[in-house]
């Protein structure tokens, strides 16, 4: 991992209850949605990539079929007000997956597990969610660069409309998993702190379409299907 890198957490936890089965799983252009969100933030920077998984078990297609993924429970080694002083293990790709056993409280435990067990030396983590698929890395690429520009939080916009992936630095990390309760994540905090938002503007990069019903994912399915008939240069 370079120096000061700056982590990815993918939030796939969640059963998919209007969707009828958990969303990680769900295939999506040949690829799991899981698999989509590990290459958005892999393809985009992030290092390490941490998969917070919950109902569909530890490991939900997480890894490569040769290496697989390392996997650890929400919390295990970890010291009580922070990380574990030993890195939680990987695969060959960087990515490691933890299961949080409390996922069916909400987003805001997962938040909380994944953030948890982001290394010491990364000073901030990109959140991105597994039930957008049509998010292109380029916008994780540009919340890199404008923490890299001095952004201490830096949200992804489309058209104006703040959405998702965020970028949130170490220091404000307590506060957001404090403030993340039931099936919210980051947004108590973003909205709590508004002074501290950098609004980075992607709507050229991708789209932060939802797969949360039958009717979602086939609108999805439609809209990657028209890009692949496209240049592979236009799809971010």
């Amino acid at each position: 991992m370079p120096p000061h890198a700056v982590a990815g957490v993918l939030l796939a936890a969640g059963a998919g209850s209007r969707l009828g089965r958990p969303k990680a799983l769900v295939i999506v252009d040949g690829q799991s949605l899981v698999r989509r969100g590990i290459t958005l933030l892999h393809d985009g920077g992030t290092d390490p990539v941490i998969v917070v998984t919950g109902a569909t078990g530890p490991v939900p297609d997480a890894g490569d079929a040769q290496a697989g993924v390392s996997t650890r429970p929400a919390g295990a080694g970890l010291a009580a007000d922070g990380p574990a002083a030993e890195g939680p293990p990987r695969d060959s790709r960087g990515v490691i997956s933890v299961h949080n056993p409390d996922w069916q409280t909400g987003m805001g435990s997962s938040l909380a597990a994944g953030l948890r067990v982001v290394p010491p030396d990364c000073p901030a983590a990109v959140l991105a969610l597994a039930d957008q698929p049509l998010v292109g890395p380029e916008a994780v690429r540009r919340l890199l660069a404008a923490h890299a520009a001095g952004a201490s939080v830096a949200v992804a916009c489309y058209h104006g409309r703040p959405r998702n992936p965020v970028l949130i630095s170490r220091e404000h990390w307590p506060e957001v998993i404090a403030l993340a309760a039931g099936d919210v994540g980051a947004r108590p905090f973003l909205r709590a702190h508004p002074g501290l938002v950098t609004e980075v503007e992607c709507a050229d990069t991708g789209r932060p379409d939802d797969v949360d019903s039958p009717e979602d994912l086939a609108r999805v399915e439609a809209l990657l299907a028209g890009l692949s008939r496209a240049d592979p240069a236009d799809r971010g």
